[in-house]
């Protein structure tokens, strides 16, 4: 079952624009390790669990992670050759809108040594550059 809203609001969003900061979830909250963007990107259902899936087999399920994003903004495509008009194209899937700074993942309950490993195994499954960052950095 793919990451989406239960339910929304509108069913079809429009594009919006993507600049400065991310606004909050720029801090570690919950776990001691964290993956931080440094870009703004639209970041997929898909890169989501692909990177969960990598982080959790790499720590073989021991501690305990956090994914602070979730994609909530739907996207839509037209089929291929069709012609213009006709409306917008049907919901394709969904993304999280991530500005620079904005935590993505949350590890805790694993050697530094670790984390920074299953972190970078996680990062390199998503589309923008990331850093490691521990609780006493930040």
């Amino acid at each position: 079952m793919p990451l989406m809203p239960k339910r929304v609001k509108h069913r079809k969003m429009q594009k919006g624009k993507m600049k400065g900061l991310s606004k909050g979830g720029n801090e570690i909250n919950f776990g001691e390790y964290g993956v931080q963007a440094l870009e703004r990107a639209w970041i997929s259902n898909i890169h989501i669990e692909a990177s969960r899936v990598a982080l959790t087999r790499f720590i073989k399920r021991k501690g305990k992670v956090w994914i602070r994003i979730f994609p909530d903004k739907p996207i839509t495509k037209k089929p291929a050759e069709v012609r213009m008009g006709k409306g917008k194209g049907a919901v394709e899937g969904w993304v999280c809108r991530v500005g620079p700074g904005k935590i993505l993942f949350e590890i805790e309950g694993v050697p530094e040594v670790l984390a920074q490993e299953a972190m970078r195994l996680a990062a390199s499954k998503l589309p923008i550059k990331t850093r490691f960052v521990s609780r006493r950095e930040i």
